[in-house]
């Protein structure tokens, strides 16, 4: 079994920065790209970003330029470091672990509110 937690989320105002943590424990080795989604009060969960094992990065067009995924193998830790923050940027944050041909992991969410 593999655990996610979240960390970092917050209040923020416009313009402001969030850096996003996640870690990761138990069996990881079935994980083949870690990444965030986000879900809106009333809206569909949406991707954000994702990073591979092999360091591939994608990210939403909503979030490109300003969001940046990284990941500390050593620690198991992926970051969402976020940038000019925006009010539309605010929803639950969640940690995702895809796996292919699996279900895929997912953590308990951090809340981001950006808000002046």
């Amino acid at each position: 079994q593999v655990q996610l937690v979240e960390s970092g989320g917050g209040l923020v105002q416009p313009g402001g920065s969030l850096r996003l943590s996640c870690a990761a424990s138990g069996n990881i080795f079935s994980i083949y790209a870690m990444g965030w989604y986000r879900q809106a009060p009333g809206k569909q969960r949406e991707f954000v970003a994702k990073i591979t094992n092999s360091g591939y990065t994608d990210y939403a067009n909503s979030v490109k330029g300003r969001f940046t995924i990284s990941r500390d193998n050593a620690k198991n830790t992926v970051y969402l470091q976020m940038s000019s923050l925006k009010p539309e940027d605010t929803a639950v944050y969640y940690c995702n672990g895809g796996r292919i041909g699996s279900s895929d992991y997912w953590g308990q969410g951090t809340q981001v509110t950006v808000s002046s």
